[in-house]
């Protein structure tokens, strides 16, 4: 049974930073392709950064230069750092795991930057 529990999210500043973290059981995590979402309230779910198992990354536009995602393969977990936190990027954040189109979700995890 695969699981993926988020941890990590919380109530910052404007200007803050949080690290999120996914940690991955049940399967092969070295093979997986692992991203974080979001959902703001009112919107759907977004892509916010990818990373394969091959550890090529991907972000979204909007968060390119402030987030950083990487993957420690030894402790099955995957990582969001998040510097230069806004009041936009508010919303629950999402672990997925990819084994070629099996795709798995975390419960989320609440982050919230106030202004």
């Amino acid at each position: 049974q695969v699981q993926l529990v988020e941890s990590g999210g919380g109530l910052v500043q404007a200007g803050g930073s949080l690290r999120l973290s996914c940690a991955v059981s049940g399967r092969s995590f070295m093979i997986a392709a692992m991203g974080w979402y979001r959902q703001a309230p009112g919107k759907q779910r977004e892509l916010v950064a990818t990373i394969t198992s091959g550890n090529k990354t991907n972000y979204a536009d909007s968060v390119k230069g402030r987030f950083t995602i990487s993957r420690d393969n030894a402790k099955k977990t995957v990582y969001l750092q998040m510097n230069s936190l806004k009041p936009e990027d508010t919303g629950v954040y999402y672990c997925n795991a990819d084994w070629w189109g099996a795709a798995y979700w975390g419960q989320g995890t609440q982050v919230t930057v106030s202004s």
